[in-house]
């Protein structure tokens, strides 16, 4: 079911949004060679636990998940792109790291995401979150009153055709409010002009992931982290977006 929010209900997810970002912002300062993907887990769960917020995903377990995902981050690395599960690893000179973070916070979500690259970067690694980071900005953009769920799947799949990357829409944006995962769903391409009408009030995150060489993925062993086929890396960048009537409202912004 899609729900409207009413401007009272946005200005409370602020601080939601505000935490999100602020948490992203910190783990990207502490990513550095030889730091583990447990110890950016373990900063998270502390700011989580100072900021008296609630994680979203230690005890998530959808139909796609092997287990309940036990940790508070994902932390995706090189040819991981989604859903990687923080395990014993310490991040190498150029690895490609993407983070993806939501909690809750006085009972409203938020749900974020990034991608650096640890120590000296690869000028491909580079253009790849150049890129996502580009769709992501034109999906924001078409997320107006009156434009439809297809106008932002269409605007970000632009960016990355230009850019000849192949898309993958298995997952993608989604609905935020009270839970994580609501309605509707935004793939990452569609046609203009078709889908749910935006309105006022709608709140969504916007969420291009997008490999270098391939749409194509699986499974990780650990039942949570999604690999490319071809072994070839994988950007993700996402913000919790307000449609108002003045336009779309970043909730996540990283000042």
């Amino acid at each position: 079911m899609i729900e409207l929010r009413t401007p009272t209900q946005i200005e409370e997810m602020k601080p939601a949004g505000r935490f999100v970002a602020d948490v992203l912002v910190a783990l990207k300062d502490a990513a550095a060679v030889g730091v583990n993907l447990l110890e950016l887990d373990a900063l998270a769960h502390t700011m989580i636990k100072d900021a008296g917020a609630e994680s979203c995903y230690v005890d998530y377990h959808p139909s796609f998940g092997a287990s309940p995902f036990g940790k508070v981050l994902c932390t995706s690395v090189n040819d991981a792109v989604l859903h990687g599960l923080p395990f014993d690893y310490a991040l190498q000179d150029g690895d490609l790291l993407s983070v993806d973070f939501a909690a809750s916070v006085n009972g409203w979500v938020a749900d974020s995401a990034l991608s650096v690259v640890v120590g000296n970067a690869r000028q491909e690694d580079l253009d790849l979150i150049e890129t996502t980071t580009r769709a992501l900005e034109a999906g924001i953009e078409a997320a107006r009153p009156g434009n439809k769920v297809g106008d932002i799947s269409h605007a970000i799949a632009e960016v990355a055709r230009d850019a000849g990357l192949r898309i993958n829409t298995q997952f993608g944006g989604h609905g935020v409010g009270r839970t994580m995962h609501g309605d509707p769903h935004i793939p990452n391409d569609g046609r203009p002009g078709r889908g749910f009408k935006l309105q006022p009030g709608l709140v969504i995150a916007i969420e291009p992931w997008f490999l270098h060489t391939t749409d194509e993925i699986y499974t990780d062993k650990d039942g949570w982290t999604l690999r490319s086929k071809d072994g070839s890396r994988g950007a993700h960048m996402e913000h919790t977006v307000a449609i108002t009537a003045d336009g779309p409202l970043i909730l996540t912004a990283r000042d």
